[in-house]
């Protein structure tokens, strides 16, 4: 191989990564949105149920769009019995 093309390979290879990378860049603050607001459906719905009532703001929902159930029972255990 030449040097030129070795050099255009490489080239190609780290405008390929950075171009991944903006991606993952750009696309981290849609997927925190849409976690959000799938913890604000589910707080809503445990609240609407009644089973115990937890605030709904945008870190709440966070926390339970992100970490699920145990996002749940730590909002739980810490508004409850630590704060």
């Amino acid at each position: 191989m030449k040097k030129m093309d070795l050099q255009i390979i490489i080239g190609t290879v780290i405008g390929v990564l950075i171009i991944f990378a903006l991606i993952k860049i750009i696309s981290l603050p849609f997927w925190l949105l849409k976690n959000s607001i799938v913890g604000a459906i589910i707080l809503y719905a445990i609240n609407f149920i009644g089973i115990f009532t937890i605030k709904v703001t945008f870190i709440h929902c966070l926390i339970v769009g992100v970490f699920g159930v145990p996002g749940i029972v730590i909002l739980y255990i810490y508004l409850n019995y630590l704060k």
